[in-house]
């Protein structure tokens, strides 16, 4: 990858700055056992006792109590406005997969600049993690491996139409779009596949993790524990 920063052979898990849950982020950390922060999130990592590979961003929310505490060659600003700190992550680290906390679930703006990260990633096995839901980007064909009854929420991040097996209510002949149809609130009647012609959000409750990252194709040799 050109201007590569970070190198993990396992799963990377990306920190914000927003209000995370310690236990959430301990369990995350033995899936993708390299920490690297985005921007304040170097702040959050500290207040929970850990120490990231890397800090990305344009270093202007970090505080100096954190940069002072923080290796210098650990510390990298990237100084263009184009993205979030969370696309410069994505845009510098080089890993089979990777885990977001604290990019959202707190003020809504936030929020929403995530899902649209999620968006312009396609090629990346990236999962949002927030307080009770995971959030990725399905590809083309996503197989999930869901028990009855577990909810299954899709949004569309622009036109998609699809096909589906597994799910309560059928997508087949719906064009959905942000401002129109939408697929919220759906329900598994048992293993899920989806082909998808479009962007599409999926969005499952927390205790699917592990299904969404088989379902994005990560091997379990990537992921630590």
């Amino acid at each position: 990858m050109n201007g590569c920063i970070v190198h993990s052979g396992l799963g990377v898990t990306l920190l914000g700055a927003g209000e995370v849950n310690a236990a959430s982020v301990t369990e995350v950390l033995t899936i993708a056992p390299c920490l690297v922060a985005a921007d304040g999130g170097a702040d959050r990592a500290l207040a929970l006792g850990l120490e990231p590979e890397a800090v990305l961003g344009d270093l202007d929310s970090i505080s100096p109590a954190a940069r002072a505490a923080i290796a210098p060659g650990r510390l990298h600003r990237i100084a263009e406005q184009e993205g979030t700190d969370f696309d410069k992550c994505l845009a510098h680290v080089e890993a089979p997969f990777f885990l977001a906390l604290g990019f959202g679930g707190g003020r809504l703006d936030h929020t929403l600049a995530a899902m649209a990260t999620l968006a312009r990633h396609p090629g990346r096995r990236l999962v949002w993690v927030g307080g009770e839901d995971v959030a990725f980007l399905a590809p083309p064909v996503l197989a999930l491996d869901l028990i009855p009854g577990t909810r299954v929420s899709l949004f569309p991040m622009g036109r998609v139409r699809g096909r589906a097996e597994g799910l309560r209510w059928p997508l087949e002949g719906a064009d959905f779009a942000p401002a129109g149809r939408i697929g919220t609130s759906n329900e598994a009647t048992g293993a899920v596949l989806l082909r998808l012609d479009g962007p599409m959000l999926v969005l499952l409750p927390l205790a699917c993790l592990s299904a969404a990252l088989a379902g994005l194709g990560v091997p379990l040799a990537a992921r630590g524990g």
